[in-house]
């Protein structure tokens, strides 16, 4: 499936509602939710690395390491 075919409005707002229920989750659940929105951020990574300037790459890893961090935390 084409990145390109996805309207972008409605990738936002699943994105955005499913941060919301992830931070708003307590314990485990949510901890679980991020690291699904974490796969996901891994998935799109791989798709567009090619293409990403090394700065765009460096601060793809670092947002990346602050959302597992942070869904660790909040399961423990």
């Amino acid at each position: 499936m084409k990145l390109t075919r996805l309207n972008p409005t409605a990738v936002f707002l699943a994105t955005l509602a499913l941060v919301l229920v992830a931070l708003f989750t307590p314990g485990v659940v949510g901890g679980l939710l991020m690291l699904a929105l974490a796969g996901g951020l891994i998935y799109l990574m791989t798709r567009s690395w090619p293409v990403q300037t090394p700065a765009n790459r460096a601060i793809r890893l670092v947002i990346l390491t602050l959302l597992i961090a942070g869904a660790l935390t909040k399961i423990m």
